[in-house]
């Protein structure tokens, strides 16, 4: 698990605007209402715990397959 990275991004009109990255442990914003939104989202300390186990069950379970 440590050489997996999980990141999920969010896009609005092509341009990303908020993403989590397994590797910084929280949400990092691109855009001023992205920034707004991952300084709400990282102080949930249960969604992020959720998106942390996302490396290992969604990454680990995936990675036979490609």
């Amino acid at each position: 698990l440590k050489d997996i990275q999980f990141i999920r991004s969010f896009y609005y009109n092509k341009l990303e605007f908020i993403r989590f990255d397994s590797s910084l442990g929280r949400y990092v914003g691109y855009t001023e209402l992205g920034v707004k939104n991952a300084e709400r989202l990282n102080k949930d300390t249960s969604d992020i715990a959720a998106m942390k186990a996302q490396t290992g069950t969604y990454c680990l379970h995936n990675v036979g397959n490609w």
